[in-house]
């Protein structure tokens, strides 16, 4: 199946207008706005000139997802996934327009990757099950919180590092008005109702306000 162009989600930095109809992601892991594999190679780092091209890019194994060979010119790249192509590592971040982009990082940095605890069930014999932001499931003895994040070791997702969601904690808003800027969680406000909490965002002498669900923490405490 395909997607058209002109409803494909707002964070895929793609041209609307060039042809009627774009490749759609397979079924499986990560947000619905993840970004299908032949998309990236070939309109975000124009590697390739067409499918047929970015198919055999793929077909040579070239390409990893997370430390992983992909094949599937469908597969998802989501929000904080590592490629890399043909030796160069990028990391998948929102930018302030709200739309994905590529930033190269070094062969140290593509070993790992950010997620965020987003539910948590605990499930018969007491482990607690944890649903990563891409769709990622782990379970574990260790008791952590909804929206703390957690660095994992790629491809086998060892966790090596443990950030809470909480007062002072550094991060990355990946939504709205404030997409793509970071900075300390001066305040978390709980709202008494169906609606998202508010989280107030310092950033040097300046502050804003966001929704807990666009609030990714990067890192501990900003001393």
């Amino acid at each position: 199946m395909h997607q058209k162009r002109i409803s494909a989600p707002k964070s895929w930095p793609i041209a609307k207008k060039i042809s009627k109809w774009v490749v759609a992601p397979s079924a499986g892991a990560h947000s619905k706005d993840a970004v299908p594999i032949m998309v990236v190679i070939r309109d975000m780092l124009r590697i390739t000139d067409n499918a047929k091209e970015t198919k055999r890019v793929l077909h040579d194994g070239a390409v990893k997802i997370n430390g992983k060979v992909v094949k599937d010119y469908k597969s998802r790249l989501g929000l904080f996934d590592v490629l890399s192509v043909a030796g160069i590592n990028y990391r998948m971040l929102p930018n302030p327009r709200g739309k994905y982009e590529l930033t190269e990082i070094s062969d140290d940095d593509a070993r790992t990757k950010l997620s965020r605890i987003d539910d948590i069930t605990i499930i018969q014999g007491g482990k607690y099950q944890y649903n990563l932001h891409d769709g990622t499931n782990l379970l574990l003895n260790e008791k952590y919180n909804t929206r703390d994040s957690l660095v994992l070791a790629l491809p086998d997702k060892k966790i090596l590092m443990h950030y809470k969601y909480k007062k002072g904690s550094y991060a990355m808003i990946v939504g709205g008005r404030h997409s793509g800027e970071t900075g300390r969680i001066a305040e978390i406000r709980k709202v008494e109702s169906s609606r998202p909490n508010i989280v107030k965002i310092e950033q040097n002498d300046r502050q804003f306000e966001t929704i807990d669900k666009y609030v990714f923490v990067l890192g501990g405490e900003m001393t």
